[in-house]
């Protein structure tokens, strides 16, 4: 186990605090896998996970092993990833990488997380030499500014905190521009988007691969809440089980997950006791730089 990672899973660099640079390092630290042997490495989960690891954690990770064994030339520009089993946070991770293809513009490589001897997630991703071409995008939604938005766990006060809003330490900064779903559920408001503005709560080192494999952590968050919100419940507060079953991922353009970016999503349908949620990812400045899509278990009961 690398020194970072020892640290990120045993609390160590921990101060009691919950954001900020420390918490930051943190999550750097499980991002920084331990080769074991060509091919393979070695993630752990923080101290303080639930009962199952936490799906952005083992993307995050297994864009890593998968970064790890490409050129740094080429950036990743899209992942297809399925979430097989829950992950048990008290055991590391082990991560197989196949390294499908290497071609003279695009690299292709598949990665299966694996515990207890079974796969527990598996990802398929393709790393493209920068080329130019065609440039569009739609613009970004009209929204305020993020300083001008509570904290997280200024939305949260006077709520029952049982998924830990206000105590639990958190490496991703996350500010509601809409009122979030423990709220609407409440006042009855079924909104058919959610919006927040995200950042690392801290300043990250100039590696472009860790950027985006804290982007790519950071997109299993607040994705969901546009599905719940529509039908106003949430995790803990009602009768809701619920995991994500499949996540892609398409970079568009350069970006810092330590700058703010706008994570704006919509559920387009939800049957079966599984539900669509796609997002759509802007820099401050206006630039689309990513898109999401997940499949979720949601089951009301």
């Amino acid at each position: 186990m690398t020194e970072l990672a020892r640290q990120a899973a045993s609390g160590l660099d921990a101060d009691g605090g919950l954001g900020g640079q420390h918490v930051l390092d943190r999550l750097i630290g499980l991002l920084d896998l331990e080769r074991i042997e060509e091919n393979i490495y070695r993630g752990v989960s923080p101290p303080h996970s639930p009962t199952r690891v936490f799906g952005g954690q083992v993307a995050g990770q297994a864009l890593v092993a998968a970064g790890r064994t490409v050129s740094s030339e080429r950036g990743v520009h899209s992942l297809h990833a399925y979430f097989i089993r829950p992950g048990d946070p008290k055991v590391p991770i082990i991560y197989e990488v196949d390294r499908i293809r290497d071609g003279r513009s695009f690299t292709t490589r598949r990665v299966v997380a694996i515990q207890h001897g079974k796969a527990i997630f598996s990802l398929s991703a393709s790393f493209q030499a920068p080329e130019p071409g065609v440039e569009h995008a739609e613009p970004m939604p009209d929204v305020p500014d993020p300083e001008s938005l509570p904290t997280l766990a200024e939305r949260a006060a006077g709520y029952e905190d049982t998924l830990g809003l206000r105590t639990q330490p958190r490496p991703m900064d996350i500010r509601y521009v809409n009122e979030p779903p423990w709220v609407t559920r409440e006042t009855g408001e079924r909104p058919a988007r959610n919006q927040v503005w995200m950042k690392a709560d801290g300043t990250l080192p100039d590696d472009r691969l860790l950027h985006v494999c804290v982007l790519t952590y950071a997109s299993d968050m607040t994705l969901l809440d546009s599905t719940l919100a529509r039908h106003g419940v949430y995790w803990d507060f009602d009768r809701v089980l619920g995991a994500s079953l499949d996540h892609a991922l398409w970079f568009h353009r350069p970006f810092r997950a330590d700058e703010w970016f706008l994570y704006d999503s919509a559920s387009p349908t939800a049957s079966n006791a599984r539900a669509l949620a796609t997002g759509q990812l802007f820099a401050r400045d206006g630039t689309h730089i990513a898109t999401v899509v997940q499949e979720g278990l949601i089951r009301v009961l």
